[in-house]
């Protein structure tokens, strides 16, 4: 999912206190426990039987069959009005030796929204691995209507060993209408933006925890995170869309690392009747939107990432440092245009490298504000800046294709 309008997204946070019962699965966590998947659903008896078909279809990365035990499914269905939880039910029925649990709740019409009902999940899944002793133990979001791939936890699995707090995987459409529509080329070029912007990005302030080749998704149909790290950013924000996004700039603010792993994959629906208000479906119907009315995408240009990228560099080697150097003081300063004292006064305060970020870049769009261009053209200058003429090479699971 590649949402193009950066002003539909909005930072919220969590509330103390949720309005809504906590939630409950009916049977305690096995013993063995080390990942919770956890699916929202609402009314999605037609997709569901595929969905729960691939995630008890996992495997380890040579291939063998994963110990059932060692991971449980919980779909929470809500304010359902078709038959979701008979099909989970049957479903469970006829795979016995997995842990597939559904509830079902009817949420008031303020809170019945996807960010709510995967908070719910989030949650007793959180709970669950706490119960049986494993703060490092996953808890893993997908969709109702998105296949996992076969080694879809194991991959996930192995970047937390390697010392990821989160991870989000690649998602790709199944296209089910003509493979050389409109929309299908706009999505093509907005991945290709994307990615090539990551690529940009990862060559100007590369991370150690997310080195290139990476991609750039880090959504509910593919995001997991430890029960320590959820704990830590003190859970899912509750928001009615981009749930998802916002608990990304959670972790971030937190300098939980978050690694965008081309290894894990998943294949979600290419539907433009979607249950959020912004989402895939979303996307994908205001991409045909535009289309039809022959206008294109605007986004960041390369100049604007380039710019940003720098100063994120920058100021994250004068918060490491020891010994600030004055001329990068005052450069920085004269950059974000506050006085030198209040950036030596924010650098020796903060705590977290993430909060220092977030304000300076709010800072830096005061100072120079987001100059939006053209789709194509913001891809030629990214191109550019990458020192290539031509497409980016990008692996297979990468490019779409």
């Amino acid at each position: 999912m590649d949402l193009v309008s950066p002003q539909l997204f909005h930072h919220a946070a969590a509330p103390t206190e949720l309005p809504v019962a906590p939630l409950r699965m009916a049977l305690p966590p096995h013993p063995a426990l080390r990942a919770s998947i956890i699916i929202p659903a609402k009314n999605e008896a037609a997709e569901l039987p595929a969905t729960l078909a691939a995630l008890v279809a996992q495997t380890t990365l040579a291939g063998r069959p994963l110990d059932p035990t060692t991971f449980e499914i919980l779909v929470l269905a809500n304010n359902c009005t078709d038959a979701t939880v008979q099909v989970v039910r049957r479903f469970a029925a006829k795979h016995p030796a997995w842990a597939i649990q559904v509830a079902e709740q009817q949420l008031p019409p303020a809170e019945a929204h996807v960010g709510r009902a995967r908070r719910l999940l989030m949650d007793e899944a959180c709970c669950r691995l706490e119960a049986v002793g494993r703060p490092q133990g996953l808890i893993l979001s997908t969709d109702a209507d998105t296949q996992v791939t076969p080694t879809w936890l194991a991959a996930t699995e192995q970047a937390i060993s390697a010392g990821a707090d989160a991870v989000g995987g690649r998602i790709l459409p199944r296209h089910s209408g003509p493979m050389r529509c409109a929309v299908r080329r706009q999505h093509l070029l907005d991945a290709a933006y994307r990615l090539a912007r990551t690529q940009l990005e990862a060559s100007l302030d590369a991370s150690s925890h997310d080195p290139w080749p990476r991609h750039h998704q880090h959504f509910g149909a593919s995001l997991a995170l430890t029960a320590a790290a959820y704990r830590a950013v003190g859970g899912l924000p509750v928001v009615p869309f981009l749930e998802d996004e916002a608990l990304y700039h959670s972790l971030l603010r937190h300098d939980l690392r978050v690694r965008h792993c081309p290894a894990v994959r998943v294949a979600t629906s290419d539907r433009r009747a979607g249950r959020v208000a912004v989402g895939l479906s979303w996307q994908l119907s205001e991409w045909a939107r535009q289309c039809a009315a022959g206008q294109e995408p605007l986004v960041e240009g390369g100049h604007q990432v380039t710019a940003e990228a720098m100063l994120r560099r920058r100021l994250r080697r004068l918060w490491l440092s020891a010994k600030r150097p004055l001329a990068g003081l005052l450069s920085l300063a004269k950059q974000l245009k506050v006085g030198a004292e209040e950036l030596i006064c924010r650098l020796t305060a903060a705590t977290c490298f993430g909060v220092l970020w977030e304000w300076a870049l709010g800072r830096f769009r005061q100072v120079r504000p987001l100059a939006l261009v053209p789709l194509r053209q913001a891809l030629a200058e990214i191109r550019a800046q990458l020192g290539q003429a031509t497409l980016i090479s990008f692996p297979a699971d990468l490019n779409g294709r």
